[in-house]
């Protein structure tokens, strides 16, 4: 089979490798999965430069999430267990984390529903206890994180204020349902959200990105408000002042979702039932803005890794949906 590998550590499109490799042998309590698409993921490119938490031993496949199929026919969600990742075309994934994959979804849609919208709904519902009437701020609201929160916090009946950098990022926001967007290339973030807010602010701020983005939330963040820390796609982990969270009264909320599989597998299987039912009734659909064929990954985890991208690109090993065969 073919499958991506990392033999050093290095920027994606210079340390990616595509080869021919054996099919992995599923270890005990796995499964052995044929990929039938792989979503890309910021923690890919996190790996390959050997910053994510988790380093796999050289040479590894990159691929944290698919869509994928049992040797019995299934379509199913997983999170493949590294070092064999999901940019090949089978995967080994462990079998009492294998999720089955919603029918209202195509491939490409269902691998890029887990980890995103796993991450999404525990911040917004389990740890932010996000109400309908309320407001939510989303930072990065056209790429994968924030458009799966944008989409949520829509569902959930709230006011959503899409924060995101270009014209072309903001044309995507507002097709995903955001009340509001603010294009902070060319806007003052801070002034836009207190103008569009009554100067209240935001109940809740999603933000997967960090740095300056950290810095407006705490500017902007109502009383009695939640700020869920989501990621640091800016590179920069800020440090925050907790004088300040004290003297306006909100609350900094850190979110692991990984933590809740081995703590509480059960709330992500309840999670993943309630996921499956807003895709049912259309509340929900991930945003796939590119399909390439699985010889196109190492560039599809580049442009990740650069902030090009708007909602999801997902990998189909085989030809791309829509190609001919």
């Amino acid at each position: 089979m073919q499958a991506w590998h990392v033999h050093e550590n290095g920027e994606p499109s210079e340390v990616m490798r595509l080869a021919d490799v054996e099919r992995p042998t599923p270890g005990d309590g796995q499964v052995l999965l044929k990929v039938r698409a792989a979503n890309i993921n910021f923690p890919d490119a996190l790996l390959c430069r050997g910053h994510y938490q988790v380093r796999p031993p050289l040479p590894f496949t990159p691929g944290v999430e698919i869509c994928g199929e049992t040797e019995d026919g299934r379509r199913v969600l997983a999170t493949p267990a590294l070092p064999y990742g999901g940019l090949a075309e089978y995967t080994v994934a462990d079998a009492a984390a294998v999720l089955p994959a919603p029918e209202a979804l195509d491939d490409a849609e269902a691998a890029a529903l887990h980890i995103g919208y796993q991450t999404g709904w525990f911040g917004l519902h389990r740890r932010a206890r996000l109400e309908a009437g309320e407001t939510l701020l989303v930072h990065a609201a056209a790429g994968g994180v924030g458009s799966a929160a944008v989409q949520l916090g829509k569902a959930a009946g709230a006011t959503v204020i899409g924060v995101v950098g270009g014209a072309g990022k903001a044309a995507v926001a507002r097709e995903l349902g955001c009340d509001v967007v603010v294009d902070r290339r060319t806007e003052d973030v801070v002034a836009a959200v207190k103008e569009a807010t009554g100067g209240r602010g935001a109940d809740v701020i999603y933000d997967p990105v960090g740095g300056e983005a950290y810095t407006q939330s705490a500017k902007v963040v109502a009383f009695e408000g939640r700020i869920v820390v989501v990621g640091f796609a800016s590179g920069s982990i800020p440090s925050p002042a907790l004088n300040h969270a004290l003297v306006k009264n909100y609350s900094i909320l850190g979110l692991h979702w990984g933590l809740y599989r081995t703590r509480n597998p059960k709330l992500v299987l309840h999670c993943h039932e309630q996921l499956t039912e807003l895709a049912a009734r259309g509340a929900i659909k991930p945003l796939v803005s590119e399909r390439v064929p699985l010889g196109g990954a190492a560039g599809a985890v580049q442009r990740v890794a650069d902030g090009v991208t708007t909602g999801r690109i997902v990998v189909v090993p085989g030809p791309a949906e829509g190609e001919a065969v």
